[in-house]
């Protein structure tokens, strides 16, 4: 049975599933077979005897992980494996509690709350004790809460060193206090308990300490400080005093258990999720660990995709360690285009984002030429905003596509507030525009009295919209800001009525403030909104009908097209954070600029190694060919901004990376501290654009008299900046004073 298990391990995955039961880490690199290790190892432990099924625990990240290891295991060995304890940390701790609810103080059928369950209970506690959600975001309290527990702490062991965290925690003890009085935990609440439920329990934890003879953990990089604690109880770490080392116990009980983690310190890239790569430096130390395993063995990638991924990541300074290769040939170099700027016919500006998108269409179409399956191929990108500009482009080609692990842009959440507020300015009568966002942002409009709107609308047979100017109150005042909000855009171009009611709506503001794990959401909505702004934008640009009703048909009718159905050849388009684990033939990380990727708020942290990590997961997702693009300018905020190549391309070997395009400007390689210039010399079908020089901020002197071709005649009363980056404001003798941003306001002097 060991003879057909182990047949086809190469030698270092054979020794990690050998190891004796002694506690190992297993640095497992991308596409080197940790999951075959793994299965492989528990197959082995129970088929020669060492264990029985009953005292294995394998704890895995994901279901899909865990359901993975079942089946393989039953296709390996003539075992029932339904009573293993294989599954994640929430599911192996709600087992563990279920099994022992008394003495963890809960009910026999205590529930779970999801996030939402969880934020509805916050807010009841703090309106409850009166605490300003305005100065205390509902959102950010939550994370606050989750963030204590998983760190291992209860609300009286937090620090609060200011009457504000003093506030926050007594929201978490009421919380904590109404919880258990209901009976119901929340997803952190399941771990901590149980760890407490083993630290307090003395019998109990040595009951499990004894069964539990292999622990084997999956993703060990991905760990928080939590976690890592209840698996060090578990293997015998207890921090009671009477399993310390100094009364002669700790050390028999430590040699019980051991723990086979496998994971790779390279790819640890959710330290916004509280994952702490750290823990595998701690479990070296912690279990004197002696047997350290690296499986660098790819079979996933050829040589130039792993060579320049080693490359990359060798600039990270805390690593345990390895180098990535394969038994395949180098295959093709890496292909590098950089995305000029261009102007159109008309002379109108062609933004470097738009023509990258342009190029990868192009490329999608040639791969399709040469028999390669939609499926096969992944656009990555560092920001969901990204996703925009190459969507838009995807459906102007007729290509199909899925968002993985995400939504596509139109059907985002804070993209279908901000255009049912469009809606609903446009269209009073819009009924569904106007439910989506009467109480979003929060503005006291309850359930009950939407209700009572409805029923008012439908007895008078009515919009919901005319109930709504006869209702008083807060009703009345939400009409007022929608009424505000169409007068104050009525002679705006479109671009600017976007931006106006992001601003005004409240919607900014309501993404601004959040902190913890809910903050990197918040900070991808905002990116999102600000899209929504250069969406506005390039509408413009590309169609002569520039109105809101046109723009928002637009909208509608994208988010609806080429929809890919499940068994329907489709382009994967994703993040990097959401690719990882998974492999194409052909992969374009797109975006690589400096503060896009790497992203602005780790250079200014002087930070960048998670970054890198996450980079290299991009890189060695890519089987065969691998696309490299960058843009010189991309539209942000509804404005052009211009950006210089990601510091990770100069931290590739120059060998490996065949350009598709001639630099614009100068190849820079970073050696010793300082920049040099290379050269280069590929050529470029493309033409770019003669670029027109800035307009000096004394074009636009005040008092000077212009013609804007919506508001007619009108006369500068003030400047802010230079070039087509700057704005103007200028009274019109029609439409009054305006602020208008001189990238598209197409002012002529007069």
């Amino acid at each position: 049975m060991n003879s057909s298990l182990l047949s086809g391990l190469n030698p270092e995955q054979r020794a990690a599933v050998e190891l004796p039961a002694q506690s190992a880490l297993i640095l497992a690199g991308a596409g080197s077979g940790k999951t075959r290790v793994l299965t492989t190892r528990i197959a082995y432990l129970i088929s020669s005897g060492q264990v029985t099924p009953h005292g294995i625990l394998a704890v895995t990240f994901t279901n899909k992980a865990a359901k993975e290891m079942v089946t393989r295991l039953s296709a390996m060995l003539p075992i029932n494996t339904r009573g293993m304890w294989i599954g994640t940390f929430h599911g192996l701790c709600n087992r563990m509690l279920r099994a022992h609810y008394r003495e963890a103080n809960l009910p026999q059928t205590f529930q779970i709350l999801d996030s939402g369950d969880q934020l509805a209970a916050i807010k009841r506690r703090m309106k409850e004790l009166n605490v300003d959600d305005e100065k205390y975001p509902p959102r950010e309290m939550q994370n606050f809460i989750s963030g204590s527990k998983e760190q291992g702490l209860r609300a009286h062991e937090v620090e609060a060193y200011d009457p504000y965290t003093k506030r926050k925690v007594e929201v978490f003890a009421a919380y904590d206090a109404q919880c258990q009085r209901e009976g119901v935990v929340d997803f952190s609440e399941l771990l901590l308990r149980c760890y407490e439920l083993l630290s307090r329990n003395q019998s109990l934890r040595e009951h499990y300490q004894e069964r539990f003879k292999h622990i084997l953990v999956d993703e060990f990089q991905d760990t928080n400080p939590l976690q890592y604690k209840w698996l060090k109880l578990l293997a015998g770490k207890s921090p009671s005093p009477q399993s310390s080392p100094e009364n002669g116990r700790g050390g028999e009980r430590e040699k019980q258990s051991s723990i086979f983690a496998v994971g790779d310190d390279d790819q640890s890239i959710y330290a916004f999720r509280g994952a702490n790569v750290g823990n595998m430096q701690e479990l070296l130390r912690d279990f004197h660990v002696e047997n350290v395993i690296k499986l660098e063995q790819n079979y996933r990638s050829h040589g130039n995709i792993l060579d320049a991924a080693n490359a990359l990541i060798s600039n990270n300074r805390k690593r345990l360690g390895k180098n990535l290769w394969t038994a395949e040939s180098g295959g093709e170099q890496l292909r590098v285009y950089e995305a000029p700027e261009l102007r159109d016919p008309r002379g109108d500006r062609i933004t470097g984002d738009i023509q990258e998108a342009s190029f990868i269409v192009d490329e999608i179409q040639q791969l399709k030429r040469e028999g390669i399956n939609l499926s096969e191929i992944a656009l990555l990108y560092r920001s969901n905003a990204q996703s925009r500009v190459l969507e838009h482009a995807l459906v102007a080609a007729g290509l199909s596509y899925r968002v993985y692990g995400g939504l596509r842009f139109y059907e985002r959440q804070e993209i279908k507030h901000a255009l049912a507020y469009l809606r609903l300015m446009e269209n009073t009568d819009d009924d569904n525009a106007l439910l989506r966002i009467i109480n979003f942002p929060t503005r006291g409009i309850g359930a009950l009295s939407v209700g009572k709107l409805q029923e008012a609308a439908k007895m008078n047979g009515t919009t919901m919209w005319d109930a709504a100017a006869r209702a008083g109150g807060k009703i009345t005042a939400f009409v007022g800001l929608i009424e505000a909000l169409r007068s104050a855009t009525k002679e705006l171009p479109l671009p600017e009525i976007v931006e106006h009611v992001l601003e005004h709506s409240g919607l900014n503001a309501c993404y601004q403030n959040e902190e913890g794990k809910k903050q990197k959401e918040s900070a991808d909505r905002l990116d999102n909104l600000q899209q929504l702004i250069s969406a506005a934008s390039q509408f413009v640009q590309e169609n002569e009908d520039e109105s809101l009703t046109a723009f928002l048909t637009n909208a509608t009718l994208e988010s609806g097209e080429h929809q890919a159905g499940d068994s329907e050849d489709a382009l994967h388009l994703m993040t990097v954070h959401a690719a990882k684990g998974l492999e194409f033939h052909t992969v374009f990380i797109t975006g690589l600029e400096e503060g896009l990727f790497p992203h602005q708020n780790s250079i200014d942290n002087d930070d960048v190694d998670e970054e890198r990590r996450l980079m290299y997961v991009a890189i060695t997702r890519a089987r065969r060919r691998l696309y490299l693009t960058y843009a010189q300018s991309r539209m942000l905020h509804g404005q052009t901004h211009y950006s210089r190549e990601s510091s990770f391309l100069r931290e590739l070997p120059e060998e490996l990376l065949h350009w598709l395009t001639p630099r614009f400007t100068s190849r820079k390689t970073f050696q010793n501290n300082h920049f040099e210039k290379d050269s280069y010399t590929k050529a470029f079908a493309a033409v770019p654009m003669e670029k027109a020089p800035p307009a000096p901020s004394s074009m636009w002197r005040i008092g000077q008299q212009v013609f804007h071709q919506k508001f007619g005649e009108g006369v500068v009363t003030d400047t802010e900046g230079s070039g087509n980056q700057g704005r103007v404001q200028v009274n019109f003798k029609r439409a009054g004073s305006k602020w208008l941003a001189l990238e598209y306001a197409k002012l002529t002097p007069i």
